[in-house]
């Protein structure tokens, strides 16, 4: 087995959200899989492993600390990146597909990006008023700061507080701890002129309970995206930051095409590449 670092949605070296990569772990079961995540201490570990699908170019397994998701985006961009650096071809030039829990996720080139088909939401609409205040309590937000409450679930189940500005999110301090599983995203808007529209925040709690912020979120970006066109609070393309109270400086594109799909896209640099695991 080997494994290889990559950094993901960075607006330049190391500002973005980390991923570890391990190919050739067709003989790891699950425990040992989830085990090395919670070792290595990212918010996401994938492995890298032949697709059962015929039209998918390769599958993939992600795992958190609390346990494997069925879809997450800054590892589907990182998969597919560490897949194409480490040799492999797409079945279809320029198009990558991706098998995983929620199914086959369309990776394609962006000129120096790669981007993913935002996939079809599991749940969305208004939080029902428990969860729109039990989120409001997690994140210690002012009821009269939020616009919406809204489910924005595509496999990690987010729950979206959509603020009236960027910094109220940013201002943002949620309580230290909260019970399995707890996936909550903020979003607020820059003012007119700003170089990035809107300012995004994810926290989720780990295996132990405690609170993490995660540095560049692909899911729940894309059910971000999702939101904003299907509200009319974004057209074409925009521009999304995240990270900042972390460290990173994350950069995550979304645009709309003409058939509707959103797409979602960032940087992803390699950061190391073809370490052997031995455990």
């Amino acid at each position: 087995m080997q494994i290889d670092l990559v950094d993901v949605f960075g607006s330049g070296p190391l500002s973005g959200n980390p991923l570890a990569v391990v190919r050739g772990a067709e003989d790891l079961e699950a425990d040992a899989m989830l085990k090395l995540t919670r070792w290595l201490g990212y918010s996401e570990t994938t492995f890298i492993l032949p697709p059962t699908d015929t039209a998918a170019d390769y599958r993939v397994r992600i795992f958190y600390p609390a346990g494997e998701l069925p879809f997450a985006g800054h590892p589907t961009l990182g998969t597919a990146h560490a897949w194409l650096a480490s040799g492999g071809v797409p079945k279809h030039a320029g198009r990558i597909m991706q098998e995983c829990g929620i199914g086959l996720v369309e990776v394609r080139q962006d000129a120096d990006r790669l981007a993913f088909r935002a996939p079809d939401l599991r749940r969305s609409g208004p939080l029902s008023q428990a969860d729109r205040a039990e989120t409001i309590r997690l994140t210690g937000v002012d009821e009269e700061q939020v616009i919406a409450a809204v489910h924005a679930d595509n496999g990690p189940g987010w729950k979206l507080l959509h603020l009236k500005s960027a910094e109220q999110v940013l201002a943002v301090n949620p309580v230290p701890r909260a019970p399995m599983p707890t996936d909550v995203g903020l979003l607020g808007a820059w003012g007119a002129g700003d170089e990035k529209q809107f300012e995004v925040r994810a926290f989720f709690a780990d295996s132990t309970g405690t609170i993490v912020e995660d540095p560049v979120t692909g899911s729940l970006n894309a059910a971000v995206a999702q939101y904003l066109f299907e509200q009319g609070l974004a057209s074409g393309s925009y521009l999304a930051g995240q990270g900042q109270r972390t460290g990173a400086d994350g950069h995550v594109h979304c645009w709309k095409d003409a058939d509707g799909s959103i797409w979602v896209a960032g940087r992803v640099e390699t950061v190391a590449q073809g370490a052997s695991l031995t455990f």
